[in-house]
């Protein structure tokens, strides 16, 4: 018997014809814009005003080093920003969703708002702030602060873009890694401090475009007292319950309350995310009222203090809350002092955590 072999031909297959060539494959972060880090870097800079405009950082991080009498102006949202080994500058740094670390600079001024605030061996600086966190010196002497009161138009869509709310600035609040026994590193500005006599408005062209403002009714941030010394006569706690980003009527409140009302002082704010149980706690009785409110909305809250205060705060919110049906409370006179004690202390732990 023979053995039967079977064999198959692809009659088909024209060996001339070259196979299709694959496409390689496209990740992610193939497709992503290619940035030159030049362009977010200003170093070793002498007696030089300089910096970028709205639109030309656009959340990437930035560098600032060995620049010496300089003024550098930075109108723009930043991811995360260092500066080294700076002296005698002045720096406007906008909106800063992470961090801004000075490191090895003197002689310097800073308007700044950010995420998280840090230095290390730095002296002789004074810096109007605005801080999401608790701001940190490390080996850092002759420090000085205020509150950040600034405005130009696309500062308010630049703090959204970084992640930062106008009601949560813990300017005063400073925390000293080195302290020394007897010694204080750090201080407080004069309260009547003007930013422009530490970090004046640019005039070179570049900058000419811009609408700028740091006068005090103008100010995209509120302005608050801190730890300075306020008046005791009567404080009282202001909560407004609000979509996320839809803070527009605590805006025209506060600007309310500072027009038509100066002798009534905002002494801190914070803004944060609450459960149904935790309006409970915070809140008492009222609590109730606000449980299914909060889980849809954000929470501002508002230390006030000065004589009459808790009538004009009420008066005010209720006009202002009643025609687009949103949500407020007002401390008694009986509740102010525990009220302003609870939300504040949930407030710090929530964001500490």
């Amino acid at each position: 018997m023979g053995t039967v072999f079977s064999m198959c031909f692809d009659c088909s297959r024209d060996d001339n014809v070259p196979e299709k060539q694959q496409e390689p494959k496209q990740y992610s972060w193939d497709k992503r814009e290619k940035v030159d880090p030049k362009d977010f870097t200003i170093a070793d800079q002498k007696d030089q005003v300089l910096g970028r405009v709205p639109g030309q950082i656009n959340g990437q991080q930035f560098i600032i080093q060995n620049c010496e009498n300089c003024d550098i102006y930075l109108f723009d949202h930043i991811a995360t920003i260092t500066v080294d080994d700076c002296v005698n500058c002045r720096f406007f740094i906008g909106p800063v969703k992470g961090s801004v670390f000075f490191r090895d600079c003197k002689d310097c001024k800073c308007a700044v708002a950010c995420g998280q605030y840090r230095t290390r061996d730095c002296m002789k600086f004074d810096t109007f702030l605005l801080c999401g966190s608790q701001p940190i010196i490390e080996s850092s002497t002759s420090m000085k602060y205020s509150c950040l009161q600034y405005y130009y138009p696309q500062l308010k869509d630049e703090m959204r873009e970084a992640g930062l709310s106008v009601y949560n600035n813990s300017w005063w609040n400073i925390h000293d890694f080195t302290t020394v026994p007897n010694e204080t590193n750090w201080s407080l500005l004069p309260e009547d401090s003007v930013i422009d006599d530490f970090v004046p408005k640019p005039t070179t062209e570049q900058f000419n475009t811009l609408q700028l403002s740091s006068v005090h009714l103008d100010s995209t941030l509120p302005l608050t007292l801190g730890s300075r010394r306020h008046t005791d006569t009567q404080s009282c706690l202001v909560a407004f319950f609000v979509s996320p980003g839809a803070s527009d009527h605590v805006d025209q409140f506060v600007l309310k309350l500072k027009t038509d009302h100066s002798a009534v002082a905002l002494v801190q704010s914070k803004e944060v995310k609450m459960s149904g149980d935790e309006a409970q706690r915070v809140f008492g009785a009222a609590g109730a009222s606000f449980a299914k409110t909060v889980t849809t909305a954000t929470v501002i809250g508002l230390m006030y203090s000065g004589e009459g205060c808790i009538d004009i705060c009420r008066t005010l919110a209720r006009d202002g809350c009643e025609a687009i049906k949103c949500q407020y409370y007002v401390s008694t006179e009986h509740t102010s002092k525990k009220d302003i004690d609870q939300f504040f202390n949930f407030a710090d732990m929530q964001m500490s955590a």
